[in-house]
């Protein structure tokens, strides 16, 4: 049977395309040229129009197979599994690559099981094996403690999921042209056995690190809870985000959601700040996307340090309220 192709799941809210979707394009194009195929996005979702989808062309994507209807303007999962699953048998894709989201996590298993495929879960590494043409997946394994390289030599589609912001999209390229096609699917594959009744999006004291340009991060050098203020006021004052290392919110001193690295969050912000963290490899995996990243530790051989743009060998309990007090000054002197 002749696959071909390299599909990214694409994703909306809205309407509107979520970033994981270019990032997701940045993976494929790579791939894509090394296999000499095309780049093709698939979007479910409803009103997607040529001016929206444009958009995946202009990040990457050769073509663009979109299907519209009201009922995938909220996910559902059947009616996702369903479509995919159909457009797989249709299409055929040798790879297909889908962002390590809740709706990824959700679609891209079944869709794998449907078509008898393999998938690996929340890659941070794909390459293309020259010799053999087979998809390289790699991700962590045991905690994050070892790397693990995964091969589906025997099955078609080749599938994984993404992590999220574990790296940067394409620069947009305005000029680049391709094909979209809208696809019409039949009635029963809309079927739901689920219907929204109300969505509630999670607070998260100290903002959604995955989607701050600025995030401050804390470890076990903070010491105890109450010194996360500290960590809390500096990230307010730069209009940040909360983060932390996986020791610090094993110590009970912040909360999962704010964790930082494979075991916890990918973050690509524009200014990472860590303070009282040593680095270790999965925390710097998480991190490595960051566009300038200070390290604030009093351990000349802390690993952090081999990562940062700024190292600043001191203790944080001088260097942050210092940070503070300047940063505070002059939010009182510009009004």
């Amino acid at each position: 049977m002749n696959y071909q192709d390299v599909w990214i799941l694409g994703e909306q809210e809205k309407g509107k395309i979520k970033d994981v979707s270019y990032e997701l394009l940045k993976r494929g194009k790579d791939l894509a040229e090394k296999r000499n195929v095309k780049l093709v996005a698939l979007m479910l979702g409803h009103k997607l129009n040529d001016q929206k989808l444009e958009q995946l062309i202009h990040y990457g994507a050769d073509k663009v197979i979109a299907v519209n209807h009201q009922i995938l303007q909220t996910f559902l999962p059947d009616p996702q599994i369903n479509i995919v699953t159909s457009l797989v048998d249709k299409y055929k894709p040798e790879i297909i690559l889908a962002s390590a989201t809740t709706s990824g996590r959700t679609v891209a298993p079944a869709v794998a099981i449907n078509c008898d495929a393999g998938l690996t879960a929340d890659c941070t590494g794909l390459d293309i094996d020259q010799a053999t043409g087979n998809l390289i997946q790699t991700r962590p394994a045991i905690g994050g403690n070892i790397l693990a390289t995964i091969k589906t030599p025997n099955h078609r589609p080749q599938m994984a999921t993404v992590r999220p912001h574990s790296n940067q999209p394409l620069d947009p390229d305005t000029g680049r042209t391709g094909e979209i096609v809208y696809e019409t699917v039949a009635s029963d594959l809309l079927k739901s056995r689920s219907k929204q009744v109300d969505f509630k999006p999670i607070a998260e004291e100290g903002g959604n690190i995955q989607d701050a340009n600025v995030v401050v991060a804390g470890g076990k050098g903070c010491k105890k809870e109450e010194n996360f203020e500290l960590i809390e006021k500096l990230a307010e004052l730069l209009d940040g985000a909360v983060g932390a290392s996986r020791e610090a919110v094993d110590l009970g001193w912040i909360s999962y959601p704010h964790q930082v690295g494979l075991s916890g969050k990918t973050v690509s912000p524009k200014l990472y700040v860590s303070a009282g963290i040593s680095g270790a490899v999965q925390h710097l995996a998480g991190i490595k996307t960051a566009d300038n990243i200070v390290a604030i530790n009093n351990d000349p051989e802390a690993q952090i340090f081999t990562v940062a743009d700024f190292s600043i060998q001191a203790d944080m309990f001088q260097i942050l309220p210092m940070l503070i007090e300047k940063l505070e000054k002059r939010q009182k002197d510009n009004g």
